[in-house]
């Protein structure tokens, strides 16, 4: 019930084209995955989601454990009957949020003790555990339980966690038992080459349906998150794909697919949606500020989002300086468009071999200094 299909190369890069079946339809790739962490895309519906062609969306393992619990969840039939979600779902294993939101944890060979952040409850996840909760939450790809290292990390503290994140990969793999499930393996090995070089051997030999790459975009420079993904990606077998965790900066994105990467996560276009900035061709817009109180054009000329047909940048103004929760759902709107949008021109960009012209013309348009190569 999963296949990973390359449709075509690009001819002047590692970009590629595909489409992925899962357990609850195809989507094509690159994607981008909304995150709903609770089980719903902050300020948007469902029904919207999947009109603007959202195919997969990123839930979180951590946060549905705990509330509502892995119980009410399966009793309800799973988390897409749960939450009316009809396509595809991944969910991240929860490891990040362990090691950042916790108010207590200890890490251990078995796997990992911590105190919930919402009631400081006592709970223990170990790899087996993480696995059997995404089953019965009824995932169509599943992340392993890992260690997620801050930056700056020493080499030794690294080398260790690599090699406990290794030992999780194979147990998770091991305890994977309901068929129709896919299980992706995780890089390690904060920003040493050596050390992701070995990692990615390591899981490559255990053997999964796809691969990520974790531990960027955790305080590095932007630089040192480029040469992470550029020299990491081509380790990876071709013929399976590749996701980059919590990586959804446009910028960020069109570079990680010219490496060849296939499947992208993040927060910030919805959170930024909420707190009233707003993507656009010609960069960010923060629709607050006065300049916009008598604008009434479209957020983005050319845009056919339900907001940019319907609603003026004037109105959004007011809307978010009166506090109204409309402002937050039609700037998620744009924001989750204005993404789709970017991912399925890459694609058509791949598709007919110029894909690094159309990323050198959308980051000159976009703002940002880069060198395209």
């Amino acid at each position: 019930m999963f296949k990973f299909s390359i449709f075509h190369n690009d001819s002047s890069c590692r970009a590629r084209a595909g489409v992925i079946e899962a357990g609850h339809g195809i989507f094509e790739t690159p994607a981008f995955m909304p995150v709903a962490t609770q089980g719903d895309v902050k300020a948007i519906e469902p029904r919207e989601l999947e009109e603007i062609g959202v195919e997969i969306i990123l839930c979180n393992t951590y946060h549905l454990a705990i509330r509502p619990g892995r119980g009410v969840i399966k009793e309800a039939g799973g988390l897409h009957r749960f939450t009316s979600w009809k396509k595809n779902i991944l969910t991240d294993s929860g490891g990040y949020q362990v090691f950042s939101l916790a108010k207590l944890r200890k890490i251990m060979p078995e796997g990992v003790k911590f105190n919930s952040h919402v009631d400081g409850t006592a709970i223990f996840f170990s790899p087996e555990d993480v696995v059997e909760i995404q089953e019965d939450l009824g995932s169509d790809i599943i992340m392993p339980l890992d260690e997620c290292l801050p930056y700056p990390c020493e080499y030794n503290y690294a080398r260790d966690s690599l090699d406990l994140t290794l030992n999780w990969a194979l147990r998770s793999k091991n305890a994977l038992k309901r068929e129709g499930r896919a299980l992706f393996g995780i890089s390690q090995g904060s920003f040493y080459k050596d050390l992701r070089r070995k990692g990615i051997e390591e899981l490559v030999n255990i053997g999964f349906d796809g691969y990520a790459i974790g531990g960027v975009s955790v305080g590095e420079e932007h630089s040192l998150r480029e040469e992470a993904v550029s020299s990491t990606a081509p380790l990876f077998p071709r013929e399976k794909p590749l996701y980059v965790m919590g990586v959804g900066y446009p910028p960020d994105v069109l570079h990680a697919c010219g490496e060849g990467v296939d499947m992208f996560d993040c927060v910030m276009p919805t959170r930024n949606a909420r707190n009233g900035t707003t993507f656009t061709r010609n960069g960010k817009m923060i629709i607050r500020n006065a300049e916009f109180t008598r604008d009434n054009r479209p957020l983005e000329e050319g845009c056919l989002c339900y907001t940019c047909c319907n609603f003026s940048r004037s109105y959004l103004r007011h809307l978010f300086n009166v506090k109204e929760i409309l402002a937050m759902q039609l700037n998620t709107i744009h924001n989750i468009y204005f993404m789709e949008r970017l991912m399925r021109e890459i694609r058509e960009s791949i598709k007919e071999d110029r894909f690094l012209a159309y990323k050198k013309e959308f980051l000159n348009n976009f703002g940002r200094k880069y060198e395209c190569k």
